[in-house]
């Protein structure tokens, strides 16, 4: 039977696959990019991924888990990015983005129900990690009003 901590451990970790999915995902749009309108947002936002990723790596250690390497399934979103940036284009990419920005609030707000979490971790997603994927969603929207 599973502790309160392992759960929490476990939904930490699933928080991170989708952080580490949304910063091979921005990699490979920064890739694709280059230097057009709104480059340098992309870049931010990308380093704010790999911030809350290692957050997110040193509250699975302190819950007693082991944090994920891969986005396992969420890698798939980064995948779908790419065969969606050679098929119809940036707009077409950054609109992949931002519904994954989407998924990712509604993964925080979801993490925020959740009884095994301690307060100290809802804190940090209230306080840190959710209003920076708000201000991600934002960024994009202003990218892609911009195209």
């Amino acid at each position: 039977m599973k502790t309160n901590t392992n759960q929490a451990a476990d939904r930490l970790n699933a928080l991170l696959r989708g952080e580490l999915a949304a910063t091979e995902t921005y990699q490979q749009a920064l890739e694709k990019v280059g230097n057009e309108a709104g480059v340098q947002g992309l870049r931010r936002v990308h380093s704010e991924h790999r911030e809350a990723a290692n957050t997110l790596r040193e509250q699975v250690h302190k819950y007693g888990g082991q944090p994920e390497q891969s986005s396992g399934v969420w890698g798939t979103f980064s995948k779908a990015w790419e065969g969606t940036a050679k098929l119809f284009g940036n707009s077409a990419a950054l609109s992949a983005l931002k519904q994954g920005e989407e998924r990712g609030i509604s993964d925080y707000e979801a993490a925020l129900q959740d009884n095994d979490l301690t307060r100290e971790c809802k804190d940090l997603i209230r306080t840190k990690l959710l209003p920076k994927t708000r201000d991600h969603l934002q960024v994009l929207e202003r990218v892609i009003a911009h195209q």
